[in-house]
């Protein structure tokens, strides 16, 4: 017996050993927000060759970012940064060094440490307060002006439990207005698709409606999660702020990494972004898809291979209520990519990615069995992905990328026409610009397919005569590209640091999506849309001629943007940041009705349906204590 009592203790020395150096207190393994500065300056650094190449798996742990800033400080002679760079590495070292202990009223915060137990296991306490307040407005030359609004005060709870596990947990409590036009009906399948007789796939037009008119297209992130309150039906779900509403949005993770960072695991809900490619650009899982809970890993044994995997749990849209709502949405979601390289020049990406209705499905969640193949075994229930990302790499120039990404299409039919070919493409260069700090220029071009992302709703052997939505969506928004399908862009962006403080931003874009509302809809032109199952080959309306089978919005993107970081010894953190810009768009239509299965030449028009618009797009907002 005291043989067990001695082999169970020594276990347990062991297991905590895992966990913590004795009396050393951990590098802070919590990720950093998504949208942070850091992430392109890291990419910019990683194109010029002043930093071993980073995991294609964001967001990255705090540990992580400091690891690669100190290596770039510490470059050889030949490969050196500017004084003005260094400031700015130097103050996000600054900012992610360990805290003092007690409270700091400058950063809104509190620090402390302890120690426990006879091996003086470490813990390590932050608790802080954040707020962001936004104004936004939308002036439309044709039409009325739009105002909006967010306000969002947070807290946070973070710290360390070892020296190899971390914990962030963020709760905040916002009041919001995004105010969006109401568009008309649309189709799921087309106008004259005949119902199914087993009611398994049934036309049911749905509401459409703008993008939020205070905002460029396709860049509001909706902050809350489940569902928006008014202040005059709080007992209520509603699904969207056009007026002044409420609500509020948790954030959380416990990650633990090891063997100097090169072994991530991470259990939380946050918001990620997948692949070698820019920030922003991946097809497969973009940063701008919704947080959900998730347990994910990424291991990176050697510098040219690395492994990740991720398992978890999709959340519904709020359309027509939260229970009828969620009903026929009950997904689960596994994503993984394998990444290959040479040194700092080629970069090649494999991703599998299924979306399930929910069950303890073993082989999707595995990460070393391929979901694409996987799913033969069991039947054809569920929504398979494949994507890939090669990129080209000159360090101190630039880099050129292509991606793809596969949601369903076939070899043996036509792959110009057909609808049932739902892919997505992509090519893009970055290339940097020695004139000023941190500075890159940005060029791609991305084609999204009708269908694409989407799904057909299927009656599955789990959930009795149900309905079920598994398209590639988490809580009504793409997990991939931002882009609706049916679209297109061109997309230019200049990008600069040219002091320490300071961001700035300038961007031009031109996206053509085919119109989901009105007399001359494009089928397939919106995430909610469902592709015939019968006679895709032959069908002459699940045919495709991108601007030559319909209507189709045009719009011209032009915006300035920046953010003014103030961090000085005598006051508070706070960062400022705007945007302006305009937002010139267009209709363009075919003589011919739409879905007619042939090309048809189009010109512009300017209708009650399809009118000319102009607007002028101005945010400003302020960051109190940002993390």
């Amino acid at each position: 017996m005291e043989i067990i009592l001695k082999i169970k203790k020594n276990l347990l020395f062991c297991y905590i050993l895992l966990f913590s150096l004795n009396g050393v207190f951990a590098q802070t393994h919590s990720s950093i927000h998504i949208d942070s500065q850091i992430y392109s300056i890291l990419e910019l650094a990683e194109t010029r060759g002043l930093c071993a190449p980073l995991s294609g798996v964001r967001p990255y742990t705090q540990d992580v970012v400091v690891s690669a800033i100190k290596e770039i400080l510490n470059q050889e002679k030949g490969k050196k940064i500017s004084s003005t760079e260094r400031e700015i590495l130097e103050m996000y070292l600054v900012k992610y060094a360990k805290p003092k202990t007690g409270i700091d009223w400058r950063k809104g915060a509190y620090y402390g440490e302890t120690s426990i137990g006879k091996i003086d296991f470490p813990l390590s306490l932050k608790a802080g307060i954040t707020a962001e307040i936004e104004g936004s407005a939308g002036f439309y030359l044709q039409n009325e002006n739009y105002f909006g609004m967010e306000i969002w005060p947070g807290i946070y709870l973070k710290g360390d439990i070892g020296n190899h596990v971390s914990y962030d947990f963020n709760i905040e409590g916002g009041l919001m207005r995004a105010p969006r036009d109401y568009l008309g009906k649309y189709d799921n399948y087309y106008k004259d698709f005949v119902n199914d007789e087993s009611k398994e796939f049934q036309n049911e037009p749905f509401d459409v409606y703008s993008e939020p008119l205070t905002h460029f297209p396709y860049t509001y992130n909706k902050r809350w999660d489940g569902s928006v309150y008014f202040l005059e039906s709080l007992s209520t779900f509603d699904s969207w702020p056009n007026g002044i509403a409420g609500g509020y949005n948790i954030l959380s993770e416990m990650t633990a990494s090891y063997l100097d960072n090169k072994l991530l695991m991470r259990l939380g809900r946050l918001r990620r972004d997948w692949g070698s490619v820019p920030s922003g650009s991946s097809l497969a899982f973009n940063k701008m898809a919704r947080p959900f809970i998730g347990i994910e890993s990424d291991f990176s044994p050697v510098p040219w291979f690395g492994f990740s995997s991720l398992a978890g749990i999709l959340e519904y849209s709020n359309i027509n209520g939260i229970k009828e709502s969620a009903e026929s949405f009950q997904n689960a979601f596994s994503i993984t990519m394998m990444r290959f390289r040479f040194k700092n020049y080629i970069y090649l990406d494999f991703m599998d990615a299924v979306v399930y209705p929910k069950r303890f499905e073993l082989g999707y969640i595995s990460p070393i069995t391929n979901s694409f193949f996987y799913q033969n075994n069991i039947g054809d229930f569920d929504n398979l992905a494949m994507s890939a990302n090669l990129k080209f790499q000159y360090p101190g120039i630039g880099n050129i990328w292509f991606s793809a990404f596969l949601d369903e299409m076939t070899l043996l039919s036509d792959i110009l026409t057909l609808d049932r070919q739902m892919f997505t493409l992509q090519a893009g260069m970055t290339f940097y610009l020695p004139v000023l700090s941190f500075t890159s220029v940005k060029l791609s071009y991305t084609k999204v397919n009708p269908y694409c992302y989407t799904h057909n709703r299927n009656i599955n052997p789990w959930y009795g005569d149900i309905q079920m939505e598994t398209a590639y969506v988490n809580n009504g928004v793409s997990l991939g590209y931002y882009l609706p399908p049916n679209s297109d862009e061109i997309l230019v962006k200049f990008e600069t640091m040219p002091v320490k403080n300071l961001t700035a931003v300038l961007q031009y874009q031109m996206i053509r999506h085919g119109a989901d509302f009105g007399p001359n809809s494009v089928d397939g032109s919106n995430l909610r849309s469902e592709l015939d199952p019968l006679d895709r080959d032959s069908n002459q309306v699940l045919k495709r001629f991108f601007l030559h089978d319909g209507a189709y919005q045009w719009m011209h993107i032009i915006k300035l943007g920046g953010e003014w970081v103030i961090a000085k010894k005598q006051t508070a953190p706070v960062s400022f940041y705007f945007e302006a810009g305009a937002v010139i768009s267009y209709f363009t239509n075919t003589e011919e009705p739409s879905n007619s299965g042939e090309s048809r030449p189009y010109s512009i028009v300017d209708t009650d349906s399809y009118p000319k618009s102009t607007g002028i797009i101005i945010k400003l907002g302020f960051r109190l204590f940002p993390k």
